[in-house]
């Protein structure tokens, strides 16, 4: 045999494996420098993907995972340097580790005995991390109607211990918070009331304050405050049909001058993109997360220009983590969104407001 001519072969054989994943990632980079689609980034199973930039220059990524090693009552978390390539580092947190776990065991049993609901086990649902003066900050809801507020030690990072506010924040449906500029934090929840939190986030400061579009209701769940130019602008998620689990699961927005309101007509942010996070990249670059979130398996973006999508629930999104590039522009002092894939950027056939 000459092992000359048979070597190079073999180094290929042996690490082809990493070849080819090498090729996939940069196929990824490269398709997230264009800009033009979405880009599919992970298989994990995910809802409600929510990232953030941390303080140390990463993008760190939480959601909603229903896993055997997440138990579907633990928090994930992802970092990454480029939005292309996550590496999961821990379940930073466990309902079990609240301090009023006992409470989300009551309130599962008594949501169990409701004969028109299927007896469930407990889940933690849509957590946020935000990093906000100096420390973690974190808010999830649940299928027990109990939700938490809880915070790292300043200047210590993603560490234990954490303190939370157990059963004060009583139950918040989606709950998420707003860094202001003026260095006040809000909660946004319920789809939507806001309410301001004390300094040193030791309580609330008000009462909630219910916000609405001008010309209709906004959605059911889903909702967050960013600040872009002089305008807030508020994000909420629906169904395009608005009868739950039929249509796509959209983005909407609209904008106000302060953060009670009064806030613009509803406005369409991206089809397929309901609960997602509409987010910055280091280069100031929009982005949105979108996640699988329907009844049936993803449709093609060819299927989709004929199919009627009204009597089911439907996506084109593939289970895991998608980013969907996003266009903001600032016209006359309001806010402009667009998603830049065109099968995100339109309302389907089936949508009962029309845009």
């Amino acid at each position: 045999m000459n092992f000359k001519f048979y070597f190079p072969a073999i180094v290929i054989y042996l690490f082809s494996p990493f070849l080819a994943k090498g090729q996939a990632q940069s196929a990824v980079i490269n398709a997230l420098n264009e800009r033009k689609e979405a880009v599919h980034i992970m298989d994990d199973w995910m809802r409600d993907p929510f990232i953030t930039i941390g303080p140390d220059g990463y993008y760190y990524l939480t959601c909603t995972q229903y896993t055997k090693e997440s138990e579907g009552i633990k928090m994930p978390v992802y970092r990454s340097t480029d939005l292309a390539k996550w590496e999961f580092l821990e379940f930073f947190y466990s309902l079990k580790e609240a301090s009023h776990y006992e409470i989300f065991l009551k309130n599962l049993e008594e949501r169990n005995k409701n004969p028109k609901l299927k007896p469930d086990v407990l889940k933690l649902w849509a957590p946020e991390m935000h990093y906000i003066n100096g420390r973690w900050v974190i808010v999830h809801t649940s299928n027990a109607r109990t939700s938490n507020l809880l915070f790292t030690n300043k200047g210590e990072g993603l560490k234990k211990p954490i303190q939370d506010w157990g059963e004060k924040l009583g139950h918040q449906h989606d709950p998420s918070l707003f860094l202001d500029t003026d260095g006040s934090t809000w909660l946004v929840s319920r789809c939507a009331e806001v309410v301001k939190l004390k300094e040193g986030l030791s309580g609330f400061e008000s009462k909630p304050i219910r916000i609405n579009p001008a010309n209709r209701k906004m959605g059911h769940e889903g909702s967050l405050i960013k600040k872009i130019g002089a305008k807030y602008v508020w994000f909420g998620t629906a169904w395009s049909t608005d009868s739950l689990r039929k249509g796509t699961y959209n983005l909407y927005y609209c904008t106000a001058d302060n953060i009670t309101g009064p806030y613009s007509e509803r406005r369409f942010a991206g089809r397929f993109l309901g609960h997602g996070t509409p987010f910055q990249d280091q280069t100031g670059k929009w982005w949105c997360t979108a996640f699988y979130n329907a009844n049936v398996p993803p449709v093609s973006k060819e299927e989709l220009s004929k199919k009627d999508c009204a009597d089911n629930a439907y996506t084109i999104n593939k289970q895991g983590l998608t980013l969907v590039p996003m266009e903001v522009k600032i016209v006359n002092g309001d806010v402009f969104i667009e998603a830049l894939d065109p099968a995100y950027q339109k309302p389907g056939k089936e949508e009962v407001q029309k845009f």
